[in-house]
């Protein structure tokens, strides 16, 4: 089972995320919060494997609350950040916070069930809107000629191919197959690279590559999961 805290501060809202949850045998919603503060309480006090996190709460706002879960070495929990603003400043808050995923609330019912397994199986995923709006943004930053920064100089040379293949969105077999490597092999990469820098998980492994210019966006190449 996949155990998920909703907070939301309209109840009406968070009852709605239930029903549609609990319509699939393999989700429990465990506990709901009204504010950011609520939400932090339960994640701690419950362990839950996703939290359901509205960006404008009273009290303590989503995204402050989502550092506050993530920035320790607790149980692994996965952050789906849920509003109705798909505003820029939101998107780059939320995963420099860590946070796994970033969906509207206009978003179809039948897709928040698949969102919330997909980060639940740690992937990163976010509304197709919101995707194209990073890219776009990325796309504006000064190109470098893809020689790491000094961040990404801690890396080595392997394990700097790699973080540019998962920025392409590839899969762990995927990367392994382009790499001649075994999948094994791959997984120990990225928690090697992901140590060195620093980094939660491949969410804002991804972030960084596009903002160091280690790798360009393109058609072909979008940095996360979109549904």
């Amino acid at each position: 089972m996949i155990r998920v805290v909703i907070a939301d501060d309209q109840a009406l809202v968070r009852g709605g995320f239930r029903a549609i949850l609990e319509n699939d045998g393999d989700i429990e919603v465990i506990a709901e919060a009204n504010d950011g503060l609520e939400a932090v309480e339960a994640c701690l006090r419950l362990r839950p494997e996703v939290v359901l996190m509205d960006v404008r709460m009273p009290h303590l706002d989503g995204l402050a609350a989502a550092r506050r879960l993530l920035a320790g070495d607790s149980a692994p929990l996965r952050v789906l950040m849920l509003t109705t603003f798909d505003l820029d400043e939101y998107v780059y808050a939320a995963l420099r916070a860590g946070a796994s995923g970033f969906l509207l609330k206009d978003t179809p019912a039948d897709q928040l069930a698949p969102a919330v397994r997909t980060v639940a199986a740690g992937q990163a995923l976010l509304a197709p809107s919101v995707t194209r709006r990073l890219i776009e943004r990325f796309a504006q930053q000064p190109v470098t000629t893809g020689v790491p920064g000094e961040r990404l100089a801690r890396l080595t040379e392997r394990e700097t191919d790699v973080l540019r293949a998962m920025a392409r969105a590839l899969t762990n077999a995927e990367i392994a197959r382009e790499l001649h490597l075994s999948e094994a092999t791959v997984k120990t990469h990225i928690t090697h690279l992901l140590a060195k820098l620093g980094l939660r998980d491949r969410v804002q492994a991804v972030v960084l590559a596009y903002e160091e210019g280690l790798v360009r966006p393109g058609a072909s190449d979008l940095p996360f999961t979109t549904r």
